[in-house]
């Protein structure tokens, strides 16, 4: 394995972490004071546990959110004079501040899965798989200026309840129709609402969240397509998640930032088989150019499924009736690298037979390199002149410190 220490992939990391939902929320309040302070330190404080610095909330309910809610939900307000976050500081915000108590530097970007309902189509904010016709936004000036508003309106109430949105991602997934909340959004239409209502919007706010544009899939290549429209180049960033490495090397070459918004789910099983291809997964987008990596779902009850019957995956269940929290297996390896990659850190280009990760910090370079193998072996790791052998133990991920010579 080598790794050359002259060829910068990123040289800005934003770090590591998950998402805050409304279903891990609402189980995390559930805990009794003394579990909560140990979860939050386990997941958030960068000696003793993963050291999340980058984290993802929804902007309303996600697919986890307990039910379909918006912060607008008087139709045709448009004013947002009925405007409330009150139902997430039930737990959503508690959660998200338990994160920032035990890390004060952490980061949090946001993103809707839908508009409130009756700015769409359909009138409603779920059910798109069956109605997929109608579950877009209604293009009209009055709905787009009342969508900006009420992004302005979600910053500022945040902030007033001391969590800083620090970029807003204009559309979760937008080229799917769901049976939970979505929303289906060409970039054409993204790029009109966040140029032309959204950030006019913030300015007169007073905001400086950075508006990116994403959540981009690979499926309809609709981050090459917004890159190459007129006046993309404005936009603070490019949100991606499942995109292959070609499209995130396209994007990257043509000098756009480039974030990871959302690790593979899983069904719910939580097993270690599942585990141990996270660092393939995380390795592939930040070699291809990302400045981050977010897992999805931190926290899940103990049904693991979503209002819509869907199970996934998750970082750690609780058990609310019994107040017990489970480590999952991916809390391992998203702990390993959390603690490890921080912000301000740099991608280095690794070269390898098998999945590898190289990072540097001031006058050191970990390395990051998994034994997929049921039996020991060693490594032979190139750095800078340096050749290190690391025995590497069966089906363990490793991180590998090397000090480079201080000239």
């Amino acid at each position: 394995l080598t790794v050359h220490v002259d060829q910068i992939i990123c040289e800005n990391l934003s770090g590591f972490g998950g998402a805050f939902n409304e279903q891990g929320g609402e189980a995390f309040m559930r805990l009794p004071q003394a579990e909560r302070d140990q979860l939050a330190k386990a997941l958030f404080n960068s000696e003793s546990g993963s050291g999340f610095s980058f984290c993802r909330t929804a902007v309303g309910s996600s697919d986890f959110g307990l039910s379909a809610y918006s912060y607008s939900e008087t139709p045709g307000d448009y004013e947002m004079n009925d405007f409330s976050i009150d139902r997430d500081k039930k737990s959503v915000i508690p959660f998200i501040k338990a994160g920032l108590k035990e890390n004060p530097d952490l980061k949090i970007f946001a993103s809707p899965w839908s508009p409130p309902g009756w700015m769409k189509k359909s009138g409603i904010m779920d059910a798109g798989r069956s109605n997929k016709e109608n579950n877009v936004l209604i293009a009209t000036p009055e709905i787009f200026t009342a969508y900006g508003l009420y992004f302005a309106k979600y910053i500022a109430a945040y902030a007033a309840e001391g969590v800083n949105i620090q970029r807003l991602l204009v559309q979760n997934e937008p080229d799917i129709d769901t049976k939970y909340p979505s929303c289906n959004m060409s970039p054409e239409q993204m790029a009109e609402l966040t140029f032309d209502y959204i950030e006019p919007a913030f300015e007169k706010a007073g905001i400086t969240t950075e508006v990116w544009a994403g959540t981009f899939r690979g499926h309809r290549s609709d981050a090459i397509t917004f890159i190459a429209l007129p006046g993309a180049d404005n936009i603070g960033g490019i949100g991606v998640q499942y995109a292959p490495a070609k499209q995130i090397k396209e994007v990257v070459a043509n000098n756009y930032k480039v974030m990871h918004t959302e690790g593979i789910c899983h069904r719910g099983k939580n097993s270690f088989e599942e585990a141990r291809k996270r660092f393939s997964e995380v390795a592939g987008y930040m070699n291809a150019g990302t400045e981050n990596y977010c897992y999805w779902n931190i926290a899940l009850n103990e049904h693991t499924k979503s209002a819509w019957d869907w199970p996934q995956n998750s970082l750690v269940r609780i058990d609310r009736d019994a107040g017990k929290v489970t480590y999952n297996p991916d809390f391992l390896p998203m702990t390993l690298l959390g603690r490890f990659i921080r912000p301000g850190d740099q991608t280095l280009k690794v070269e390898s037979s098998e999945s590898a990760l190289a990072i540097k910090k001031e006058n050191k370079i970990i390395v990051f390199v998994q034994n997929e193998k049921a039996t020991p072996l060693t490594a032979q790791i190139n750095v800078a002149e340096q050749k290190v052998a690391i025995d590497l133990p069966a089906m363990a991920l490793c991180a590998v410190e090397v000090v480079l010579d201080k000239e």
